[in-house]
């Protein structure tokens, strides 16, 4: 399972100074919210570089935990990290997961599977690999109306470059990341008692520099579509985000909301399984 197009994943570093570092907050609140009620292992789809592995780590000392993903230098990073010291890392597709049918208590995907070609067959294979009564878990941003830092990236740069107008209108119009996205995703998907929350973290930013300086990485949509801009475009439009970053006050810390929705819920019974 390759990255989706358009999604850079080269760097662990990089990402986890682009996002990681919030992902982190968001998977300390999933891991405390989102316990599975039976025993056994835990399975992280699209673990990234480590972030919710390490919080379901820390929640479930006595729990297997598993995490996968299709970038390898996000795996390099996540194996590379202490707080995931006991995890066990692999490469995996997660439309087409490498464990057998009722391996897991639990199965989490974080910001993840609005960018995966078949979401719904992710879907199903995290079903699948649980065990009767499994809890499923998935969360992806709230791009359109909770994910603060983005809006002043796309909507500054929509004004100056088509091509930003229309990586803005996929991704925010994406099925999932509209309200009841990943509720109906999870209900199609065979999981029962389906409940949807959410979360809000703060991204807290030094500065402009510390806001700004990450996107050069490189690493996921917005940062793939700011690495790639010819240098006269990229200022005219690093120009337009301070502004809008600023906001006609002194540059200094920020301090901005980031939304996620969070659904869950659990596998079919033994005998109500198909």
């Amino acid at each position: 399972m390759p990255p989706a197009p358009g999604y850079a994943a080269s760097n662990g570093a990089a990402y986890e100074r682009f996002i990681g570092r919030w992902t982190a907050r968001l998977a300390r609140e999933i891991a405390l919210r989102s316990v599975p009620a039976t025993p056994g292992a835990l399975l992280d789809v699209g673990c990234g570089t480590g972030s919710l592995s390490a919080a379901l780590a820390a929640r479930h000392p006595d729990r297997a935990i598993t995490g996968i993903d299709p970038a390898e230098p996000y795996l390099d990073f996540a194996r590379a990290r202490q707080d995931c010291a006991r995890v066990t890392f692999a490469t995996g597709d997660a439309q087409a997961l490498d464990s057998a049918t009722g391996t897991f208590a639990g199965a989490y995907a974080s910001i993840v599977l609005n960018f995966l070609p078949d979401p719904a067959a992710a879907a199903r294979e995290m079903r699948r690999v649980l065990c009767p009564g499994g809890l499923g878990v998935v969360a992806g941003w709230d791009f359109r109306g909770g994910l603060v830092y983005q809006r002043l990236l796309w909507d500054s740069a929509a004004s100056l470059d088509p091509d930003a107008a229309a990586l803005r209108d996929r991704l925010f119009s994406h099925p999932l990341a509209l309200p009841d996205g990943l509720e109906s995703l999870w209900r199609e998907a065979g999981f029962e008692e389906v409940a949807r929350d959410e979360v809000t973290i703060r991204m807290d930013f030094a500065d402009f520099d510390d806001y700004w300086q990450p996107l050069l990485g490189g690493q996921g949509p917005v940062g793939g579509y700011v690495a790639g801009l010819d240098p006269e475009l990229r200022r005219r439009v690093e120009a337009a985000v301070r502004a809008a970053f600023l906001s006609g006050a002194p540059d200094g810390p920020r301090s901005l909301t980031a939304t996620a929705w969070l659904v869950s819920g659990h596998a079919p019974n033994e005998d109500e399984r198909p």
